[in-house]
């Protein structure tokens, strides 16, 4: 970024009016935003700016109820509670198909409420990672988040593979913060034919970089590679089409952009053309049979023609239940509409910081379409600086040595919240 410096004072004005002309802006009331006092340890005061739903997204406002909800039935019915329920517990994952297909672009049968994501990854590449002694590779970035990186290299491990010779880990070209995608594409091309799976973050944790997917996707696939995506950053922040794209799996979490609570309930995507394809190996579990065999307690595994075949147990309705409050908020604002003020909003952070914080660079794309609703600051005075901020109630995340991952989420950031963002940041660096 420049080191042009701009009056961020004079710029309050333009927030507000921006805000104003918000058609998004009701959205804001429907979630809990975190109280300045109380991130500093203080009784309550007004909310803080709260620009770490990369990390944990806000609570729903909603979702208080509907758990009382379950809690009540279950008090109320016991067991009984699976058929009887308001929301019968047996079948309470169905009702999440849509929704999430929704911000993946998929079929409502390609899609599973399920687990964790490190746990999803697990499951699907016991099933799509199938090395050979020729053919056992694994690509990921080499800033990938650490779990995945555990993840690719005891499955490597598990398969009598070196991990440091069967992980290939993308690097960017020098002085260069992101990878091109002509360069992942050359890389898969070079390894063609020793790549058994490609598994990249489809939105880099760290840089905010969103990777050309369906470019991606097609080269490894047409290198003989099976394609796997982590959308932990990816949904519910940017818009994808998983089976036009032809990738073969995907799996996520849904405490970030999907508000769904710590440690929340997770989902994994698969193409259909496999969830039909009785020959491939998987992990089994009672809740993959299928529904119409369940109850007979047969010792054979009758897997279900859908995402569900690679789901382990019964769902846990506690915490599914608040991504029923989030999912439905997704619905009434559209994912369109939320990623159009997701490019203007970060677009308008960008500016601000650029403009008035001198000495801060960003990680980031500067490209609309290669980024989604974060922008990764290495700012001088590092985790100082992020003290400071979080002194003055502003809420981000941080990644040593000094960089601050600063996430306006369209669905409860405004304007003015960016903009008390930069104006703080750049008073912080001027002290």
């Amino acid at each position: 970024m420049a080191a042009m410096t701009t009056d961020l004072a004079a710029r309050e004005t333009e927030a507000i009016a921006l805000d104003a002309e918000d058609s998004l802006r009701a959205l804001r009331g429907e979630f809990h935003i975190p109280g300045a006092g109380a991130i500093r340890g203080l009784p309550d005061g007004d909310s803080c700016v709260y620009l770490t739903g990369n990390s944990l997204g806000c609570q729903p406002r909603a979702v208080r109820g509907l758990v009382e909800r379950e809690l009540e039935d279950w008090a109320r019915l016991g067991v009984e509670g699976h058929l009887k329920g308001r929301d019968p517990w047996l079948s309470y994952h169905e009702q999440f198909r849509g929704p999430l297909s929704r911000l993946v672009g998929a079929g409502a049968h390609e899609v599973v409420a399920m687990n964790s994501l490190t746990v999803n990854l697990h499951l699907l590449m016991a099933t799509f990672y199938r090395p050979t002694a020729a053919r056992y590779r694994i690509v990921i970035e080499d800033s990938a988040f650490p779990s995945d990186s555990y993840a690719v290299a005891s499955q490597a491990a598990m398969h009598g593979f070196d991990p440091g010779d069967a992980v290939v880990r993308l690097r960017p070209r020098a002085g260069e913060q992101g990878l091109r995608t002509e360069d992942v594409l050359a890389a898969i091309e070079r390894g063609a034919g020793s790549i058994a799976l490609v598994l990249l973050g489809a939105v880099n944790y760290l840089t905010g970089q969103w990777f050309d997917m369906a470019a991606i996707t097609a080269g490894a696939r047409s290198a003989g590679a099976r394609v796997g995506w982590d959308l932990a950053h990816a949904i519910g922040n940017v818009p994808m089409r998983l089976h036009d794209w032809d990738a073969d799996f995907a799996a996520w979490c849904s405490y970030k952009y999907l508000n769904a609570g710590p440690g929340a309930v997770a989902g994994a995507f698969v193409h259909e053309r496999h969830c039909r394809d009785s020959s491939l190996p998987q992990l089994a579990g009672w809740w993959g049979n299928d529904p119409a065999a369940r109850f007979r307690m047969a010792s054979a595994f009758e897997p279900v023609p859908r995402a569900d075949r690679w789901a382990l147990s019964n769902p846990p309705i506690l915490s599914l239940t608040p991504l029923k409050a989030s999912l439905a908020l997704f619905d009434r604002a559209t994912l369109p509409a939320l990623r159009a003020k997701s490019v203007r909003l970060t677009a308008y952070m960008e500016s601000l910081v650029r403009g008035g914080c001198p000495g801060v660079s960003s990680l980031t794309p500067t490209d609309p379409a290669q980024r989604g609703c974060q922008l990764s600051l290495v700012v001088p005075g590092g985790r100082p600086t992020l003290e400071r901020l979080t002194a003055e109630g502003i809420v981000a995340d941080f990644r040593e040595p000094d960089v601050i991952r600063a996430a306006p989420v369209p669905l409860y950031n405004s304007f003015h919240d960016v903009w008390r963002f930069a104006a703080t940041l750049a008073r912080i660096l001027k002290d």
